[in-house]
């Protein structure tokens, strides 16, 4: 996502390693402080490349973009299979399944969009927007244009084939390892060893639901959703689908911690100032 601007002398170049650390320390913050840490890591990476943090800002909701599309193409095949596989699902399980998969397809449909229309090289998006908010005052008009700007800059890549092509592939690979080892920790549990590539496709489906609520530090949404469809679609007893909830949100979450927290001590990073990013009115501020 940094190679169009690097191709343009927009932003300074910064190397793998740096990436993998900023993404990382971004990855912590977010368990340790919640939603609102998840802006450390396209703040800490539009700093060292000298971007504006709105280009960031676009290629972090670009990823969430993607990985949006790959869970309704996920859910959308496990819940067509649903019906014929046998599972346990009560008629209010089944509503909430359902119900959450059309919520998932209207964000897609919109995410879809939004692509779309900041695709378009002439800025026809930016004009629109800029349009209807002819009512506010200049100054925050064009601040508002800088942003949108900055934006479109970040979501560049999409507008060439290869890179496109390269960003679904990523998120293809990255998707396929999360199924994988999904399935290889089922397959850890005498409960649940009996669990096929469909099983994993509908408690991932849950779990992407209930990770929307998210404790700081403790996270709550992912762990609940995996007890609930373990329990009521699966039959799994309540002891056991928690002990693998647990798991599941160490695994998924909390594995990164560790080396956030030594990528953040080598940037001399500290937990009050991953704080102090994450409450900054950094979008103001420019």
């Amino acid at each position: 996502m940094l190679r169009p601007l690097w191709r343009s002398n927009q932003a300074t170049r910064i190397g793998v390693w740096r990436l993998t650390s900023d993404t990382a320390i971004g990855l912590t913050a977010g368990v340790l402080l919640g939603r609102v840490g998840e802006i450390v890591r396209p703040y800490l990476i539009s700093v060292q490349t000298r971007l504006p943090f709105s280009t960031q800002a676009a290629a972090w909701l670009l990823e969430r973009m993607l990985d949006l599309f790959a869970v309704l193409l996920l859910c959308g095949y496990a819940l067509g299979s649903v019906p014929l596989h046998h599972w346990r699902g009560s008629p209010k399980v089944q509503a909430a399944f359902a119900a959450g998969g059309y919520s998932l397809a209207i964000a897609g449909a919109l995410c879809l969009a939004l692509i779309l229309a900041f695709r378009a090289p002439d800025g026809w998006a930016q004009r629109r927007i800029l349009s209807a908010l002819t009512f506010l005052p200049e100054p925050q008009q064009q601040r508002i244009a800088r942003a949108l700007d900055a934006f479109s800059r970040g979501v560049e890549c999409t507008r060439d084939p290869v890179l496109l092509g390269l960003l679904l592939t990523y998120t293809a690979v990255e998707w396929a390892v999360i199924v994988s080892s999904s399935l290889a920790l089922f397959h850890g549990f005498p409960a649940t060893r009996a669990f096929g590539v469909l099983d994993v496709l509908v408690l991932l489906a849950f779990m992407t639901l209930g990770s929307v609520v998210q404790i700081p530090g403790v996270g709550g949404g992912i762990q609940v959703a995996s007890i609930v469809a373990l329990t009521q679609m699966y039959g799994v007893p309540l002891e056991a689908a928690s002990g693998i909830a647990i798991l599941l949100w160490m695994v998924s979450s909390i594995a990164i911690v560790p080396f956030g927290l030594v990528c953040a001590f080598h940037e001399g990073l500290n937990w009050s100032k991953l704080k102090l990013l994450s409450a900054k009115q950094i979008l103001p501020a420019e």
